[in-house]
């Protein structure tokens, strides 16, 4: 694990200090936006969406419904914000199999470490939903059992093919579940159809396996682990030696050639995350990540302004942490305790104060860790 810097306002670039590897620098933008990420997870979202009853008006009543999921057809800031976590993943994961690569690991060791970081994250994932009760049988559900299970397979397939290779298993799987999706017909609905209860994706999932096991669906986790392999194939281009201003160029303008083809792939297949994941929403999911991981590496990395990332590296650093701690801590009771005084006198900023309490008290538990250095790193 490296250490993570010290955040100064404004620190010598990447392209400034040149690393003998390309794993030497620690890139601080990935964890500011794993932690940006977290931010609307944990809290964050609800303090925005509570706009709304401040100062109700178009713009806040817009912010509201985009930090609500879609009920089906189309896609919300929401709706984004689970596959871009996912897609950091990707990012990650060749940077660590270089390291422990350079180690000398053998693929043997890869492999356990692997699955032991797999399962802990099923188990992690299971405990909120009561991991020991008998109400239905426990790894069954929870966002990160989902993440052991794409981590998993993603990280084989990391561990064995090249760049080139996950692009094409990438478009390959895209584009056979939207022909499957548009051919294969569902008995009473026939092909093509993309209603709830229509859909290929839906028909399986009611039918033939639980969905609780995929966290939403039965196409949710081998998307998952498409998105994780097209991150991996974008820390290729990062890990390169070009400038940094070419590679934010570069990702840049593949998020956008993603996010154009996406609109256009979603009048065949439309965008779906709930139990379908289509591949126009994965493909438009994905378009986004690269925008955003292409403005906080030329912001943060090869501009060298890290400052103003700072409340978003304490809580990236951490993030597996928190989320599990957002599970099982009552936050809620907490932050009452603490701000309940200051509620009642906000007068209309009232329906704020408590969600910024809650943000609050988790970000000061997450930078005591940091001041000490304390991550838990699966």
């Amino acid at each position: 694990m490296l250490t993570p810097p010290d955040v100064p306002g404004r620190e010598k670039s990447a392209q400034e200090v040149r690393p003998s590897t390309p794993t030497a620098v620690r890139l601080v933008s990935i964890d500011a936006l794993r932690g940006f990420d977290m931010f609307w997870i944990v809290g964050g979202g609800e303090v925005f969406a509570a706009l709304v009853k401040v100062w109700p008006n178009r713009f806040t009543q817009t912010l509201h419904d985009q930090l609500e999921h879609v009920h089906w057809d189309g896609v919300h800031f929401e709706d984004l914000i689970y596959p871009l976590f996912l897609f950091i993943i990707g990012i990650v994961l060749p940077f660590s199999l270089e390291r422990r690569q350079e180690r000398g690991q053998s693929r043997a060791r890869l492999y356990l470490h692997y699955f032991t970081r797999s399962l802990l994250l099923i188990v992690l994932g299971s405990i909120p939903g009561g991991l020991l009760t008998f109400t239905h049988p426990p790894f069954m559900g929870g966002v990160l059992a989902h993440i052991g299970l794409c981590y998993f397979f993603a990280a084989i397939i990391v561990l064995h093919t090249t760049w080139r290779t996950r692009g094409r298993i990438v478009a390959g799987y895209l584009v056979c579940y939207w022909l499957a999706a548009l051919l294969l017909p569902v008995p009473g609905y026939g092909a093509g159809v993309f209603t709830e209860q229509g859909s290929l994706a839906s028909f399986i999932d009611r039918h033939l396996i639980s969905g609780d096991l995929w966290n939403e669906g039965p196409a949710s986790t081998p998307s998952g682990i498409c998105i994780i392999l097209w991150g991996s194939v974008a820390s290729h281009w990062l890990r390169s030696n070009r400038s940094g201003n070419e590679k934010a160029a570069g990702l840049a303008l593949l998020g956008l050639v993603s996010l154009i083809l996406a609109y256009f792939w979603s009048y065949s297949f439309p965008m779906i995350k709930r139990v379908v994941w289509s591949s126009s929403y994965v493909t438009f999911a994905c378009g986004w990540s690269l925008l955003l991981v292409a403005l906080f590496y030329w912001v943060i990395d090869v501009k060298g302004y890290r400052r103003w990332a700072f409340f978003f590296v304490v809580i990236g650093m951490n993030a597996i942490t928190i989320y599990l701690l957002a599970d099982i801590v009552n936050f809620d009771h907490i932050a009452n305790l603490l701000v309940e005084g200051v509620a009642n006198h906000a007068g209309a900023f009232k329906p704020v104060v408590l969600p910024i309490g809650i943000v609050g008290i988790e970000w000061v538990l997450l930078w005591f860790l940091y001041r000490r250095r304390i991550f838990f790193k699966l």
